[in-house]
């Protein structure tokens, strides 16, 4: 990954395919997943950015799609849950990596007394995936990167870990943002377009990967070393870029 100093994006055109995460990029992050609020302008960006794209916009996040929806009011657009995991195509057919039921309920029957111990430790279950947050806890971060990954092999199956912003994520291996992406871009309206991929935390370096590979937009938000091509400070300036997009449609 770059270290240092990414340049600023190019101008956004509307004849680009938009590939957004939410939380860190979108909305600023909260002390737990439930605590966002959306406000009304970001309701609207989205929803002209999507018309003025001719739909080409698919927000791509670590939240399930049924997360997404409660968060935007149950929008029918593309949206791509949990890594990738389960994924809404433009035409509204739902497509989903199934992670092995037996591995999952074992890794969360022995969180079970770890959670009753530490009071700032919080396990989210997605469904597809089980994510423990340790936001309210950082000086157990180490412990809850041992304690996944220990759990992780001893439940045996195809996994593999997903490391975030104070959080730590257990998923079926070999899906991603990158592979989320790519599979829109093999589907219309977005073959054939130009991609950007904006996104703030580890998990999105899949994405800027995928969209590096074929010569399209990266973004990273905020500090740190990323394989992306260029970089915003913060929430603010993303949606801020994204409103130039909307100028230059008229």
């Amino acid at each position: 990954m770059r270290q240092g100093t990414l340049r600023r994006p190019p101008a956004p055109c509307i004849e680009c395919a938009f590939f957004l995460d939410v939380d860190g990029t979108l909305l600023d992050i909260a002390d737990t997943p439930s605590a966002v609020r959306v406000d009304l302008e970001l309701l609207e960006l989205i929803e002209r950015l999507s018309r003025v794209s001719g739909g080409a916009l698919a927000l791509v996040s670590g939240r399930s799609i049924s997360d997404l929806e409660e968060l935007l009011g149950a929008r029918r657009m593309p949206l791509a849950g949990q890594h990738g995991l389960e994924r809404r195509d433009a035409a509204g057919r739902l497509w989903i990596h199934a992670a092995p039921p037996g591995a999952k309920c074992t890794i969360k029957e022995a969180l079970a007394p770890v959670l009753a111990r530490h009071a700032g430790l919080l396990l989210e279950d997605k469904g597809l995936t089980l994510a423990l947050h340790y936001r309210q806890a950082p000086h157990l971060a180490a412990y809850a990167h041992r304690l996944m990954a220990r759990l992780m092999q001893e439940a045996g199956g195809e996994l593999e870990l997903q490391k975030g912003k104070r959080v730590i994520e257990v998923k079926p291996a070999g899906i991603d943002k990158g592979t989320a992406v790519a599979e829109y871009l093999a589907e219309s309206p977005f073959r054939g377009r130009h991609p950007v991929f904006i996104g703030d935390d580890l998990n999105d370096e899949h994405g800027f990967a995928e969209v590096n590979r074929v010569g399209g937009i990266s973004i990273k938000v905020g500090p740190g070393a990323s394989c992306a091509s260029y970089r915003l400070p913060h929430v603010a300036a993303v949606r801020n870029w994204l409103n130039d997009a909307l100028k230059g449609a008229g």
